[in-house]
């Protein structure tokens, strides 16, 4: 089962890489938009987005923890509890965050007379983006997809090592 373990490891790593990349692809598309007007009550415009990434069930963690101590030996009584058993059927586990995209409906107007999209009091709608915090959100990001593929390293080096002995 040792392969299943590696793989595991990968594969939560992977899904913290899907989180960040999905991140730094909605604060791009923030930013892009952020001077997309829209006519009031049209229904099209852009809309701000934002990330909503979670963990993963606690009991995902009980299982694999099981499956981890199932496939022991056991020398002592002391050891292990013989309530923990392996589930043999199951493949290997990712423990990474979900992620969902959420939409927000925050705008602001801004007084533009002239403008095509501009209603009756010469107002216009944007989607209320702050640039600084989409900013932080890019920046921060991009540290936690770095900190995954350090993590993918680490991972490879063990593997390989393990394979040198």
């Amino acid at each position: 089962m040792i392969p299943d373990r590696l793989s595991s490891a990968f594969q939560t790593a992977a899904k913290g890489l899907a989180v960040q990349r999905e991140r730094i692809n909605v604060a791009s598309r923030n930013i892009a938009n952020v001077n997309t007007s829209s006519a009031e009550g049209s229904g099209k415009g852009y809309r701000p987005q934002s990330v909503q990434s979670s963990a993963p069930q606690p009991t995902n963690f009980q299982r694999v923890l099981s499956k981890s101590m199932g496939g022991l030996n056991k020398t002592r009584e002391q050891h292990m509890s013989p309530k923990m058993s392996a589930d043999s059927n199951s493949g290997p586990q990712s423990l990474g965050p979900n992620l969902s995209i959420a939409e927000e409906d925050s705008y602001r107007y801004e007084y533009e007379p002239n403008h095509p999209d501009a209603n009756e009091e010469g107002m216009v709608r944007y989607p209320d983006i702050d640039m600084v915090e989409e900013m932080t959100r890019m920046v921060s990001a991009n540290r936690m997809y770095e900190a995954n593929l350090s993590s993918i390293e680490a991972e490879k080096e063990i593997m390989k090592r393990s394979l040198q002995i």
